[in-house]
């Protein structure tokens, strides 16, 4: 057994199972329902700009944590000089990731958004051999391919094909695998910690973001746009503002309870609820027999990939229980 992993082992151990359990479940819950959210917003109502929604969930962010760092709820560093260079370059990622991930949100049918996240797997793989040296199972690798073997099946034949969707959900997995791995790298507690990190990513890119849709004319279409008056639209649309905010602290919390390895299980079992209920609502997918026979393998390689990994995760503990117990 590695230093590392006697480190990571007993950090893991030291948490109660409740809290692991309710932090998981609470990530699980805030990932399925903003995409439903972001769904009804972007696609059902037809909201002009996601970067303007990209806008609202960044402000709503710096507001909740800097209201509870002021009345004491929470602690994260004051500004200085040195931050820019300690948080560099996650909140290029993160804006990169926002704005990637509304769009294609709005472009793509939620069944065919969720198969084509799936390739965030391989990438933050393939970022973890390159960046932490780590190693892999020839099953967690074959599960991999697995997956992405469904989801060019599924691509392939998918009757609303979007080629701008499909280039905006990759880019948003290139941006969420390296969003990943890099905020692993930044959240010391001893530097920014998780609340200055969520804090000052969208901090350093909302105003730049802003600048950004006044340029391409994307803030004149959202004050032009015509359900502002709408009550049901404007509860949808700070519901995901919030909801944004929920997903960011929720996987944050999740990682520090449990691992990445509960992450990516937790991912799967709600990717596979997204894309079957995404068939009943959206009113955006088109059936068709490969495309659903697609979805399926892909689902079943991420249900694979998540079981393999679970059971490599609890082999490696072993050592560690016989050790304790001698």
């Amino acid at each position: 057994m590695s230093a590392r992993q006697a480190e990571e082992e007993p950090a893991a151990a030291a948490h109660a199972p409740l809290p692991r359990l309710l932090s998981a479940f609470f990530y699980g819950t805030c990932s399925f329902l903003i995409v439903l959210v972001n769904k009804t917003v972007l696609t059902t109502y037809r909201f002009p700009s996601p970067m303007v929604l990209g806008i609202g969930q960044m402000a709503t962010t710096i507001l909740i944590l800097y209201v509870s760092k002021l009345n004491k709820i929470i602690h994260f560093p004051d500004f200085d000089k040195s931050i820019p260079m300690k948080l560099f370059p996650l909140p290029l990622l993160y804006v990169g990731n926002h704005i990637s991930g509304l769009t294609s949100t709005s472009k793509l049918s939620l069944p065919m958004f969720t198969v084509l996240r799936k390739f965030t797997i391989p990438l933050t793989l393939l970022l973890e051999i390159i960046i932490l040296g780590k190693r892999y199972s020839l099953g967690i690798v074959v599960s991999i391919f697995t997956i992405i073997l469904g989801a060019f099946i599924a691509a392939g034949s998918d009757l609303s094909f979007n080629l701008e969707g499909y280039i905006f959900v990759l880019l948003n997995d290139i941006f969420t695998a390296a969003n990943g791995v890099y905020t692993k790298q930044k959240m010391d507690p001893k530097e920014l910690g998780k609340y200055g990190v969520l804090f000052y990513n969208a901090y350093f890119m909302v105003i730049p973001t802003m600048i950004i849709s006044f340029s391409s004319g994307d803030l004149q279409q959202v004050t032009d746009f015509k359900h502002w008056t709408n009550f049901l639209f404007l509860f949808l649309f700070l519901l995901s503002c919030f909801m944004g905010f929920l997903l960011m602290y929720s996987t944050v919390l999740c990682s520090h309870y449990n691992s990445a390895l509960t992450t990516s299980v937790v991912g799967a079992i709600k990717n596979i609820s997204i894309a079957y209920i995404g068939m009943l609502v959206g009113g955006d997918y088109i059936f068709s027999i490969l495309n659903f026979i697609g979805l399926n393998i892909c689902m079943a390689g991420g249900l694979r990939y998540s079981f393999l990994t679970l059971r490599d995760h609890n082999k490696s503990k072993q050592p560690t229980d016989v050790e304790n117990t001698s």
